[in-house]
């Protein structure tokens, strides 16, 4: 653990040897629950590099009809097991089977699994789910750059784009970086399929982020809840009776809003969530937010309390704010109390990142 500090306020940043972002989100210390998500499944990745445990990557180029997951998804496949599903468990044994054998070779392998008939109900792996997934399976050890788009995205820096042809050609970016490879590959199964072009394009979209302005009874339910969904989370708090709560997120900057919002660690968050339960310190915290509004403001409390923070704030402020604040933030699932309140707030981030 590392922590970083400096005068007029001070940043603390759990680092562990797993560290990978460089502009102040890091990974988890031993006390923060475990990441879900895409976002587990690089970070399984680059640990598998480092580990030589000899990784494979599974990506969902198409999907048709019912399918637990859709184009762009991932997961890893090593020695030491695996990170993130593709379907509901049934498909994992047979994809880690094949997953090996393209890492022990070097080579690209294709898989398609195809559930739309009748049989499919009850044989083979009797999935019932009336879809198909065609899926490459990329063995990273021969993909050497690959860790530095892999950083990237967990840097948050764009999606992760994927050229790939049934020829072996890969190519991969992130932004204005890019590398290529050309694997040995067989022809995919499907090849005789109409639809068949031996071309793929797919992204691996970049990790949700928000950050929490104040880390009240809340958060200890809703900093582990968003990171098992695979948000990179951060707190901005200083008050000595939140720290622990907030010391659940990936990284802590105990500073003034204003200071963590106008500096180059504070980046381009989707959402931020204003709940301190303090007037004060919310009415700092909108105020700094209004410079530049994230995609996702939420504020915690009734909509009078709303209106009495709005009455103080410049009018330029309350303009800017407008387009995208919720309040009072998160979704009306039923329920009371700081585990009610986190679980719809969860609820209608994953919502608002998703386009619905």
């Amino acid at each position: 653990m590392v922590d970083g500090r400096r005068s007029r306020g001070y940043i603390v940043r759990r680092m562990s040897a797993d560290s990978m972002p460089s502009s102040g989100n890091t990974t988890p210390s031993s006390d923060v629950a475990t990441a879900g998500g895409q976002r587990a499944v690089i970070e399984a990745a680059l640990r598998a590099f480092e580990d030589a445990t000899q990784p494979t990557l599974a990506v969902v180029l198409e999907t048709s009809g019912s399918t637990y997951v859709s184009a762009g998804a991932i997961a890893l496949f090593d020695r030491s097991g695996q990170t993130g599903w593709l379907s509901g468990g049934c498909l994992e044994p047979e994809i880690a089977r094949r997953a090996a054998l393209a890492a022990a070779e070097g080579t690209i392998a294709w898989m398609e699994v195809d559930t739309r008939d009748d049989e499919a109900l009850f044989g083979g792996s009797a999935i019932g789910c009336r879809g198909r997934l065609r899926l490459a399976l990329l063995p990273l050890d021969s993909l050497q750059g690959w860790q530095t788009l892999a950083r990237l995205w967990l840097d948050c820096r764009g999606a992760m784009q994927l050229d790939l042809s049934s020829a072996g050609a890969i190519t991969c970016r992130i932004g204005d970086v890019e590398e290529s490879w050309q694997l040995g590959a067989a022809t995919p199964d499907w090849s005789a399929a109409p639809d068949y072009s031996g071309r793929w394009q797919v992204a691996i979209e970049a990790p949700a982020t928000v950050v929490l302005f104040g880390a009240g009874p809340e958060a200890p339910v809703l900093l582990p809840l968003l990171r098992s969904m695979g948000w990179l989370t951060t707190a901005i708090e200083s008050r000595p009776r939140w720290l622990d709560a907030a010391r659940l997120a990936d990284a802590l900057y105990q500073e003034a809003p204003v200071r963590i919002v106008e500096s180059a660690q504070f980046g381009d968050p989707f959402a931020a969530l204003v709940m301190h339960h303090n007037f004060e310190l919310d009415l700092e915290a909108l105020l700094a937010l209004s410079a530049k509004p994230p995609p996702f403001i939420g504020l915690l409390g009734p909509r009078r309390r709303r209106e009495d923070l709005f009455r103080l704030l410049p009018e330029a402020s309350r303009e800017r704010l407008r387009p995208t604040l919720q309040s009072p933030v998160g979704i009306d699932l039923g329920g009371r109390g700081p585990e009610a309140i986190a679980l719809s707030i969860a609820a209608q981030l994953q919502s608002k990142w998703h386009g619905h």
